[in-house]
């Protein structure tokens, strides 16, 4: 048997390397503190598309965290300011050429600050970690509403079509989408499919104000339409980070918590516990504040010129 040996080069090892180095002297010299917090908690994720390994320890199960975001909003909520953290992440069923199980993800949340400055970071962090493993060139980066990118690649309005126009456009495109879906289903399947296909692989591309019905956890800044102070980074079609004008209320949590389990429910997927002590912490008095989660492995990925995660992972799941 060989499979006890890294699936990474040891070129690759040495990237990740000086990559988590450029990123911790970024955040030094930003003075973010970096933190670590569980990856073992007594509630899970509900978002409908993710699901959370259970551990069985006792009489209650604990769940390997998805991402550290509820504790790290606790940690603001206490007063701990701009934080950072990278940490191992779980989530069921994520294997394939840009999947892992178990992957690295880095967050972080800055307080004062809205997406648009957050952006800005992003990129520039971005940008160090090119520098870190000797990419000089400045990254080329395009941003547009989300909006305005379903018009310019589908010359449809992802706030007012309707399900019957958005199954039309699938049709057009050939799809071949197997049973009935949803319009956030619908918007979904185009985006990935018809928009962000068509993203550049040489640069990044930054969406941003997506559909109030797609805010996740961030807030929903009103308006005609109203929409969701949510963006995404692309390299071509791939997604690399999802951030946030973080939600506060508490309220507006829980109710979102439902809606998710509800709707897991209906889709045949077991409903989760929602964070108790998240929304304890929100109640508390949650700081204005935006975050962000950036997958590093697929970010080595594209600034390494590697094809398949295994190729920057030691032990990738099947060598686990």
């Amino acid at each position: 048997m060989n499979d006890w040996q890294p699936a990474a080069s040891r070129e690759a090892l040495r990237q990740r390397a000086r990559m988590l180095a450029g990123i911790r002297a970024f955040f030094a010299q930003a003075n973010v503190l970096e933190v670590t917090t569980p990856m073992l908690s007594q509630a899970a994720t509900t978002d409908v598309q993710i699901d959370s390994f259970t551990v069985t320890s006792g009489a209650q199960p604990r769940y390997l965290h998805t991402s550290p975001e509820f504790p790290m909003k606790r940690l603001l909520a206490a007063g701990s300011g701009d934080i950072y953290q990278i940490c191992q992440v779980f989530r069921v069923d994520e294997a394939g050429r840009l999947h892992n199980p178990e992957f690295s993800l880095l967050e972080w949340y800055r307080v004062g600050w809205d997406t648009g400055q957050l952006i800005e970071e992003v990129v520039s962090l971005i940008q160090t970690a090119a520098d870190a493993l000797g990419r000089r060139a400045p990254i080329h980066v395009r941003r547009m509403s989300y909006a305005q990118a379903f018009h310019e690649a589908l010359a449809l309005d992802a706030h007012a079509a309707t399900v019957q126009q958005l199954c039309a456009a699938g049709e057009h495109f050939g799809l071949g989408v197997v049973g009935r879906l949803d319009r956030d289903g619908w918007l979904d399947v185009l985006f990935s499919e018809c928009v962000a296909a068509g993203f550049p692989v040489d640069s990044l591309t930054v969406i941003d104000a997506y559909p109030a019905s797609q805010a996740a956890l961030a807030r929903i800044r009103p308006g005609t339409p109203p929409v969701a102070e949510r963006f995404e980074v692309f390299v071509g079609p791939v997604e690399l980070a999802n951030g946030f004008h973080e939600l506060a209320d508490a309220h507006e949590q829980a109710a979102r918590f439902t809606r998710d389990n509800r709707r897991r429910g209906e889709l045949g997927r077991a409903q989760m516990p929602a964070d108790e002590r998240l929304l304890a912490a929100l109640a508390a008095g949650f700081p204005d504040c935006a975050g962000v989660a950036l997958g590093l492995d697929r970010l080595l990925m594209w600034l390494g010129g590697w094809e398949r995660i295994d190729q920057v992972l030691a032990f990738p799941w099947a060598r686990a």
